[in-house]
């Protein structure tokens, strides 16, 4: 009997040539490389395959979407279109910032003035033409407005003392109660001052109202005052008890009525004539009615300056009997309205708060602004046109 091969034990690895076995190994290094081949469990029965666990958050009641955060609250604005170039920008903002120009010697004048008579208030001037006013003359390069509330013997306002004494409450002239307010409020607004101008001061003529209850009162001084040509004037005699009450009553009662005015006015119709009749020296008498008269004031209303404009000292003493610088007074403004004498009074100007010319004077304007110890300039518009007078300031300096 033929005898049986004898089965070879064991896998038989050890026929297989060796060549072999390492090509086995490095295809089955790159199978399991390959990403979608990690997964055994898909040669796996299904009944025996491994659920591997993902772990996720957990599940909310409801499908809400979860809000952006942001760390600062997001504006409602709209973005600006910047510009790419902001080197660019910034360099055309700073050329556009305009530098503030230096004043001019006009501007430098601590008072550009202009004088309104007491007319400038009359036809029943509504609020809008007087506030358009005051405009007009700030675009001027105004920067004070002198406006008459008095003269002739009357007021521009409701004036209880006028009625209590004379019988008046005004002068006749149509005018709206508010008028100065509307004046005093619109100048305030502009950077302007409003100083009440009382013309004629201690003066009146036929024409006033009150002529022939103060001649039958005896208030008048006797005699003609000729002072300006083409009209008689008659002075309120201030040594009268009675006349000087009422002017200090008249000025109290002003600046507590308007509260608000930064200045009062007289002129050099604050004064007597040389001329009257007789030799009476009425000096002492008129410095003493000056200086109760703006004590009265200051007691009233102490913020409110008390000026004059009148001729140089030695004129005004020799010829008005106003020794002017005697009375106290805050400011004084030299009258330099004579041309023949205009550098004289040029030189007291310069000593004291500045000079008043008239609008005839134009011509001289360029040298008394360009002169440094000329303080303030007061304009005053003897053609009887303000508008006028104030637009050619501008071409005059």
């Amino acid at each position: 009997m033929p005898q049986k091969k004898k089965e070879p034990n064991g896998c038989g690895c050890l026929n297989i040539p060796f060549s072999v076995i390492i090509a086995v190994l490095g295809g089955g290094y790159w199978w399991f490389s390959q990403k979608g081949n990690l997964d055994i469990s898909k040669f796996l029965p299904k009944n025996e395959r491994i659920s591997i666990p993902i772990v996720t958050p957990a599940p909310t009641a409801s499908k809400i979407p979860t809000p952006t955060i942001s760390p600062t609250p997001v504006s409602t604005l709209p973005t600006p279109n910047l510009p790419v170039n902001n080197n660019k920008t910034t360099e055309e903002k700073i050329q556009n910032q305009k530098t503030p120009l230096p004043p001019t010697p006009w501007e430098k004048k601590v008072i550009r003035g202009i004088y309104l008579t007491r007319y400038q208030a009359t036809n029943n001037a509504d609020e809008q033409t007087i506030r358009q006013r005051v405009r007009y003359y700030r675009a001027q390069g105004l920067n004070t407005i002198i406006h008459g509330v008095w003269g002739n013997g009357c007021t521009m306002y409701k004036s209880e003392v006028m009625q209590q004494t004379l019988g008046y409450d005004s002068c006749p002239n149509q005018f709206r109660e508010q008028w100065l307010n509307w004046l005093i409020d619109e100048a305030h607004q502009q950077g302007m001052q409003v100083h009440a101008y009382f013309e004629k001061g201690i003066k009146i003529d036929q024409n006033s109202p009150i002529f022939d209850l103060a001649v039958a009162r005896k208030w008048i001084v006797p005699g003609v005052d000729k002072t300006y040509a083409g009209i008689d004037h008659y002075v309120l005699d201030v040594e009268n008890p009675e006349v000087a009450t009422f002017f200090k009553s008249i000025l109290v009662e002003f600046v507590k009525k308007y509260p608000n005015i930064d200045a009062v006015q007289w002129d050099d119709y604050l004064g007597y004539h040389a001329e009257l009749p007789g030799k009476v020296d009425r000096t002492a008498n008129l410095t003493k009615f000056v200086q109760e008269m703006t004590s009265s004031m200051k007691k009233a209303n102490s913020s409110v300056s008390f000026d004059i404009c009148h001729h140089n000292p030695y004129w005004a003493k020799r010829y008005f009997a106003a020794d002017w610088e005697q009375w106290g007074v805050d400011r004084v403004f030299i009258q330099a309205y004579n041309d023949n004498n205009f550098e004289e009074e040029l030189n007291y100007a310069q000593k004291y708060a500045g000079v008043a010319i008239t609008d005839s004077q134009l011509n001289r304007l360029r040298n008394l602004v360009n002169n440094a110890n000329i303080k303030s300039i007061l304009v005053f518009p003897f053609s009887g046109n303000p508008e006028k007078t104030a637009s050619s300031l501008k071409n005059s300096i």
